[in-house]
């Protein structure tokens, strides 16, 4: 019974989210406000300002690390929107000449989870959407659109991860490599499912997927290890489409046909510019170590801002705005910048900052010694399968990686250190897919689509059961991982 009510805020936001379907902001603000209460109450360890604080300055510190992409990321989502740099990349693909079964990897495992990698908040499906929809049938193109949308859970430069790691008390790059390993099952299952939607039933084409995947989670895999969280999903995504579109050129030559595939578009230039400032700035703090000199501390988590992924995005806006003044851009292009900011980011930064406060007092009041005890009581295998399940409903509750790492992943801290990393990444993995087939990225889909009714209600079920065979998989692929990790 007791664990039922230390459990009640978590539940509270999963009846507002799935069954009331109230807006997350609200579920957020609940959920803290009963844990709030719970401690005032005595419902768990004892109140005392000394933890007040130190939840404070945690969520504080968390807040600040998510704040600094996020903010300056959506600030670049809304300036390449306005510039029309999405429409140029759809246009580009439909110019390479690629068979159905290549189009169809080289959306999903190239283009989409470069796009998801670099921004985050769905950006990706401002191109692909458009992209699905002029290639294939409405009712495919959705799916499709929203199953490749879930391949990829290291949107916003891997900030996720980084923030879960700083959670569980994890090395970043740690964690992201063992969740590439956690969610390989993943990539290959909504892949071949896009692949099928689009009636792509020839041998080459299933064996060319294989192929693609092994080079997506090898790449995924080395750099989350070697380079780090923040570079890897894009490395992964831009590695897999360059490989797609080099076979398409051999097998024009190879067809006496001596046409070249497209060239990048002009427009499209700020994508490259970003991947040159990640690359850049990640040599420069391997050759300086200069990310450590400038630390925020708080009770148990730490924040290093110049290692920050917002560095590379601020950057980047410095350069389109000397571009925007430069050039001739389109009128109305820099325009208002500020307004349309405030109004796209109050929304996710206040969720977020809820949930992280509702977690970082959870943890600080003994609300997750129970879910701990529990977990540290089973098997690794045991353990496996329930926080999968814990990690996919964070995920679909709370539309974002961050916030369903947010709630859970400060319990997976307090586990012992021999199964901690494989289980943070089970949690890491599951509540990504997970909330990239949320009800607000099916939303975003069907806001795009313009579509009606009937279709929404069937979008949201094939969402949810994606979330349903990602968690299970997430879990299975775990299991088989535990004996060997």
């Amino acid at each position: 019974m007791l664990a039922l009510v230390h459990l009640s805020p978590v539940l509270l936001v999963a009846a507002m989210l799935v069954l009331l379907r109230r807006p997350p902001i609200q579920a957020a603000l609940a959920g803290t406000a009963l844990v709030s209460l719970l401690w005032l109450a005595g419902a768990a360890d004892a109140w005392q300002l000394r933890s007040l604080l130190a939840a404070s300055q945690d969520t504080a510190v968390l807040f600040a690390s998510t704040a600094f992409v996020i903010v300056p990321g959506l600030a670049f989502v809304i300036l390449i929107e306005r510039m029309r740099v999405n429409l140029a990349l759809s246009q580009w693909v439909q110019g390479l000449g690629l068979g159905r079964g290549d189009q169809l990897v080289f959306i999903v495992l190239g283009l989409a989870p470069l796009l998801e990698a670099m921004t985050g908040f769905g950006v990706s499906l401002i191109a692909t959407v458009p992209l699905l929809l002029s290639l294939f049938e409405r009712r495919i193109a959705l799916r499709i659109a929203l199953a490749g949308m879930a391949i990829m859970p290291w949107g916003t430069l891997g900030l996720a991860s980084v923030i879960g790691a700083a959670l569980a008390q994890l090395d970043a790059s740690a964690l992201a490599a063992t969740s590439a390993l956690t969610s390989a099952a993943v990539f290959l299952a909504l892949a071949a499912l896009s692949l099928y939607l689009a009636g792509a039933r020839a041998p080459q084409a299933w064996m060319a997927l294989g192929g693609f995947w092994l080079l997506f989670v090898g790449v995924l895999y080395s750099a989350s290890r070697w380079l780090g969280p923040e570079v890897a999903g894009v490395a992964a995504g831009l590695l897999t489409a360059a490989a797609v579109l080099g076979k398409g050129q051999w097998q024009l030559r190879r067809s006496a046909n001596t046409g070249l595939a497209a060239p990048w578009p002009r427009q499209a230039w700020p994508y490259l510019a970003l991947i040159a400032c990640i690359v850049l700035l990640k040599l420069l703090w391997a050759l300086t170590a200069w990310q450590d000199r400038w630390i925020v501390e708080g009770s148990v988590v730490s924040w290093k801002p110049l290692a920050s992924p917002g560095v590379a995005l601020l950057l980047l806006l410095a350069m389109l705005a000397v571009h925007l003044r430069s050039a001739q851009a389109p009128a109305g292009v820099d325009d208002n910048l500020l307004p349309a900011l405030v109004a796209r980011a109050k929304r996710p930064l206040l969720t977020i900052f809820f949930f992280l406060a509702m977690s970082q007092m959870m943890v600080k009041a003994g609300f997750l010694s129970g879910l701990t005890q529990l977990l540290a009581g089973l098997s690794s295998g045991a353990a496996t399968p329930l926080v999968a399940v814990l990690g996919g409903l964070s995920g679909y509750m709370t539309g974002s990686n961050v916030g369903g790492n947010a709630i859970f992943m400060p319990a997976i801290a307090l586990l012992p250190e021999s199964s901690r990393l494989l289980l943070a990444a089970v949690q890491n993995s599951a509540a990504g897919h997970a909330a990239l087939g949320s009800l607000s990225i099916v939303m975003l889909i069907l806001g795009l689509a313009k579509t009606q009714a009937t279709e929404e209600a069937e979008l949201v079920r094939f969402g949810f059961a994606l979330v349903a065979l990602n968690t299970l998989l997430v879990a299975l692929a775990a299991v088989l991982l535990s004996g060997w990790l």
